[in-house]
């Protein structure tokens, strides 16, 4: 096995250690619903291992089917999470067993194919990227799932580097043509594709994410009670769900509380927000006197090099990320302090887009001028419309193999179980342009 294909082969390794540290609980928390937003964690288990076995081994190598009747129960589009504790799933012994069994297989089909060929789901092994990612993904769910179940003990945590406040609060971007998306990140889903030229007006975008400092005082100055901040769909969202703070926040007396993990603790307040919906996100921006940037926005101000007129994979460039360029990969079970990753700024100096939080933008998921389903239209195709808002940039749950400047996520607008954040933005005036 080459060098190329050994970098898989460890990639498989570690998202699969990681599935199996973040399952490894009392069979009673794994079978359990946590709550109807979220699948039994066992669920989540076992589908990985299916969708490796669909795509790798049917296919990418063209395999007999191991356990083609199990395959409608995780059928992620047929069954509702809500609906799937009531399936007659595999239990966590078999579950593991199952997973385990796919595997073996699917690093025979890695030996074997020819990454340089003209089959598409081989070419540049993109099928391993595929599913390398799905299965990160879905770790990322399970920790929602962990800090849906409020039980402690069971997610580590680590340590990060301290915040920073040197810098501008904001920072301005030149009105300009850039690359938006790509056609050259070999592992990049359909959505992200094809790379076309958007001209973008001169604005100004938030050089930090929102903190929780700025975001108490939001609620502080009555910002959930103010119906002049929220958009009619929003403050209907707002009276129907009581939310008075971001989800996991409590008050006592006159401090913020949280409980993240199981374990309460006081709210950080040099930490971006998160578990906000876009709602919320909305609401505090129009307080604020700003408004959420456009996913254009938020992309050029990532990853477009004006000096090399040029897109670069992430903010700092095209070197995959380190421990002081970004929080990512669950180094901690929580985002870093505000203006912690100088080194990770992009070239407009924007700092802290990558890892952290999910950041909401203004935009609806919709498919870019020329966009062409691959490998099935149900990864993206069919959530395109008007359900479902943009976020961009991947939180610390959010492992670097399924991330980078052109990475699309999206949401309904009321999610707050996710790991979401956000930032500001503003259009320049004439006179600043």
């Amino acid at each position: 096995m080459n060098d190329f294909k050994e970098r898989i082969a460890a990639e498989l390794v570690a998202v699969r250690n990681r599935s199996l540290a973040y399952t490894e609980a009392e069979d009673d928390l794994l079978v359990r619903q946590h709550s109807p937003l979220m699948s039994p964690l066992v669920w989540d288990l076992a589908h990985v291992g299916n969708y490796e076995e669909l795509w790798v081994l049917r296919e990418a190598g063209g395999i007999t089917p191991l356990r083609p009747e199990i395959d409608d129960l995780y059928d992620a589009f047929k069954h509702p999470r809500k609906d799937r504790p009531s399936l007659p799933i595999l239990g966590p012994g078999e579950a593991r067993h199952y997973i385990g069994g796919v595997r073996g297989r699917v690093l025979d089909v890695l030996d074997a194919i020819d990454p340089d060929g003209p089959d598409p789901l081989h070419r540049d092994a993109f099928v391993f990227g595929l599913v390398i990612q799905h299965e990160h993904q879905h770790d990322e769910t399970m920790l929602a799932t962990l800090q849906l179940s409020r039980e402690p003990g069971l997610v580590r945590d680590g340590d990060l580097p301290p915040g920073g406040s040197a810098g501008a609060e904001e920072v301005f971007v030149p009105a300009g043509p850039f690359l938006m998306g790509t056609g050259t990140q070999p592992w990049a889903y359909d959505n992200e594709r094809p790379a076309h030229r958007v001209d973008l007006p001169a604005y100004w975008i938030d050089r930090l994410p929102v903190g929780n400092l700025a975001y108490a005082a939001f609620i502080d100055d009555g910002g959930y009670d103010d119906p002049r901040w929220w958009t009619p769909e929003g403050w209907h969202w707002r009276q129907e769900s009581h939310a008075r703070a971001p989800l996991f926040w409590t008050r006592d007396g006159g401090t913020w509380w949280r409980t993240r993990f199981g374990r309460p603790e006081p709210v950080p307040m040099d930490e971006p927000v998160q578990h906000v919906c876009w709602y919320e996100a909305d609401a505090y921006a129009r307080w604020a006197g700003r408004r959420l940037p456009t996913e254009a926005e938020w992309e050029k101000a990532c990853g477009w090099d004006p000096s090399a007129g040029r897109a670069r994979k992430y903010p700092w460039g095209d070197d995959d990320p380190g421990p002081g360029r970004a929080n990512l990969g669950h180094r901690a079970a929580r985002p870093a302090p505000l203006g912690a990753f100088p080194a990770g700024a992009s070239a407009y100096g924007v700092e802290q887009m990558i890892g952290d939080v999910w950041e909401w933008t203004a935009s609806l998921f919709l498919p870019y001028p020329g966009f062409r389903s691959f490998p099935y239209r149900e990864y993206s195709e069919v959530f395109f419309g008007k359900d479902y808002r943009v976020l961009r940039g991947g939180s610390w749950a959010a492992d670097p193999a399924a991330v980078r400047t052109t990475f699309r996520n999206w949401d309904h607008p009321i999610r707050r179980q996710i790991f979401s954040g956000f930032r500001c933005a503003r259009s320049a005036t004439p006179e600043q342009a």
